[in-house]
């Protein structure tokens, strides 16, 4: 079963697939009897492969931009995701939900990133990381433009930012999480977690206003 269930354990491609085929009303009625994280969780642990697999699916986009983003290189990325769901599966059988799920599952991804960090001494954020763009249709090519620059201003501002701001901008950005749960996922006190996260808005912001302000 194990086997099985990391074999799933692939970091998405460049373009994510549409992850319900179904029609809208079977869709609907669903989502109305989906069990939260924690549950999903503790039937994986009694054997229920399928509950893993509807938690990857909730979950694997999210945590590979957040490794993706926090990391800035893609291969790397790649090998950490893939020992964040190779430990998520060995915790099967010893999880408690003394916590949300997804506090659980970003402390154990924020602590793979700072393992692969001191393993690999040559880790850098500096490789240009491919913009994630969706166009509208019906959008002018000015706009389209503007919005590529400013996705091009963020992602440089993201990568000079001190790696702890950068950490918890991209925990509440990409998972999602509270303040209180950025706390916990990175081991410091409130306070400490909410003016990091808010020196990263705030520079960020900056960087991406810059160019209008000077234009």
């Amino acid at each position: 079963m194990a086997a099985n269930a990391h074999s799933l354990a692939k970091p998405p491609g460049p373009t994510t697939a549409a992850l319900c085929s179904k029609p809208a009303l079977a869709y609907a009625q669903a989502m109305a009897h989906t069990p939260d994280d924690s549950a999903l969780m503790l039937r994986y642990g009694d054997g229920d492969l399928q509950a893993f697999e509807a938690l990857y699916r909730r979950h694997k986009d999210p945590v590979y931009r957040y490794l993706l983003r926090l990391s800035g290189h893609r291969d790397n990325a790649d090998d950490i995701f893939q020992d964040v769901w190779g430990k998520i599966i060995k915790a099967r059988e010893s999880y408690r939900p003394t916590a949300k799920f997804t506090t659980f599952l970003y402390r154990v991804a924020h602590n793979c990133f700072i393992d692969y960090v001191r393993r690999n001494k040559r880790h850098s954020t500096n490789t240009a990381l491919e913009p994630e763009l969706h166009s509208d249709p019906g959008e002018s090519v000015e706009m389209t433009t503007e919005r590529r620059l400013a996705r091009e201003r963020l992602e440089i501002a993201l990568s000079t930012l001190p790696e702890d701001q950068r950490d918890a901008f991209l925990l509440h950005e990409e998972g999602g999480l509270s303040v209180d749960q950025i706390a916990t996922v990175t081991g410091c006190n409130r306070e400490t977690a909410k003016s990091r996260l808010r020196y990263a808005v705030a520079k960020l912001r900056n960087a991406i206003d810059e160019p209008a302000e000077r234009s």
